[in-house]
């Protein structure tokens, strides 16, 4: 995972009894947008997404995670509240670290906290992205930008095709590219159509990734 990549055999050791595996349910909730941040988060299997309140009471899906990315935010990183929510959207096994385990974590392991430092610097610019990309590109660009990023951080190899096999529904791609599900599926089709994906019920497959990312770029 990421997170500890840097850290040596005998610091993981140290923080693993500190942290707790946490299971949910698909559609269970992990956290609310404006709890009191407590807590960093790792994947360890499964799938959730972050959705973040819009002004129009709408949420929007800022990514979907796979195991070993991490979410969540502590008050000692300059932020008090979550910003977003995070659901499960499969059953999914989580890690958790409490405020209290990371302070002194950090005390006795610098880099880990460098390492956090980065994660929550690396988010916020993927916000930023993604608040980019729904204001300057059109649907069909910000369709094919969010499947091409989740097939390629998701998708599991089939020869030559990409396979989602997540429960990735059409109003979870409109709240991911800010549309509405009946254009989202419209979307679809069309790139179906053209050989680029195929669907069925819950799973999605890239036939022609090459194809996806010349649809990204428009």
């Amino acid at each position: 995972m990421p997170l500890f990549a840097a850290l040596t055999a005998a610091e993981i050791r140290d923080i693993e009894p500190r942290t707790q595996a946490r299971g949910y349910r698909a559609g269970e909730t992990i956290y609310r947008a404006g709890d009191e941040a407590e807590s960093l988060f790792v994947m360890a299997s499964g799938t959730t997404k972050l959705l973040r309140p819009s002004a129009h009471g709408q949420d929007v899906v800022m990514n979907i995670l796979g195991p070993g990315e991490g979410f969540g935010t502590l008050g000692i990183l300059g932020e008090p509240t979550y910003a977003d929510a995070a659901e499960a959207m499969a059953a999914s096994c989580v890690l958790e670290i409490s405020a209290d385990v990371f302070k002194d974590v950090m005390e006795r392991h610098p880099r880990l906290a460098l390492t956090v430092l980065d994660e929550v610097l690396h988010r916020f610019e993927q916000a930023q992205q993604t608040i980019r990309s729904l204001s300057a590109n059109n649907v069909r660009q910000r369709v094919a930008v969010a499947l091409l990023a989740l097939a390629d951080k998701l998708g599991a190899p089939q020869g030559e095709t990409l396979a989602l096999e997540l429960p990735l529904t059409r109003a979870d791609l409109a709240a991911l590219t800010g549309t509405t599900p009946e254009t989202v599926s419209r979307v679809m089709s069309r790139l179906r159509d053209e050989g680029i994906i195929e669907t069925g019920r819950r799973w999605t497959t890239v036939l022609n990734r090459t194809r996806l990312a010349a649809a990204a770029q428009g």
